[in-house]
């Protein structure tokens, strides 16, 4: 990914390719995410396996819902600090975003998960201040909250805005398992997908320039 002028969006957005590829991305990521949600619904009605966790066995649940959604939108929000003074960086974002979702939309249809036993509900705040949604159990495999944020972490440019996203990247993935939303292998999954995507993608841009 190409640097940035200090002008920032100025020379990216006289660049007639860079406007068509942002928008491009922009609207197969509002396609996907459409699609996710009619698919999660789907998945919440479908039966699934229960997977035997060793790691959850040993753990009595406790909720962490609310530092567990603090670390998430603060995350949010010092990931758009971090990447909006850089349009080639936001850009690779979306799509890597868009490449991830898509390949876990795939990866729960191939392996549909009952709720680990035990589990603690992640309701989230906002959500149910506002009194919307319905609190999802089987968007298992993989963890879509450590996949996010390690994508906040590989797109980073300042090191120090990557030691925040490794940081926040452990806290999640250890809360949501003393929480069990996840199993174990949700969470290691996550990081192998989303590592996975990061360099089809990036070998893909480094050979189609897209």
């Amino acid at each position: 990914m190409n640097e940035q002028s200090p002008d920032k969006w100025k020379p990216a957005l006289v660049n007639k390719r860079f406007r068509i590829t942002f928008f491009v991305s922009v609207l197969v990521l509002a396609i996907i995410l459409f699609f996710l949600t009619m698919f999660l619904e789907y998945a919440e009605a479908r039966k699934g396996v229960i997977l035997t966790d060793p790691i959850l066995q040993l753990l009595t649940a406790a909720d962490f819902t609310w530092i567990i959604f603090a670390v998430i939108y603060l995350s949010l929000i010092a990931a758009l600090i971090s990447l909006l003074p850089h349009p080639s960086h936001l850009l690779f974002a979306v799509q890597l975003y868009a490449l991830m979702v898509f390949t876990r939309i795939i990866a729960m249809y191939l392996l549909s998960l009952e709720p680990p036993e035990g589990m603690i509900l992640l309701k989230d705040p906002f959500v149910e201040l506002f009194g919307t949604g319905s609190t999802l159990t089987k968007d298992l495999f993989f963890s879509g909250h450590t996949a996010s944020i390690l994508i906040f972490f590989l797109t980073a440019k300042d090191k120090v805005f990557k030691i925040i996203f490794l940081t926040a990247l452990i806290l999640i993935a250890v809360l949501i398992i003393l929480q069990k939303i996840h199993y174990t292998i949700d969470v290691y999954a996550a990081v192998f997908f989303t590592l996975s995507c990061y360099y089809i993608l990036k070998a893909a841009k480094e050979k189609y320039n897209i």
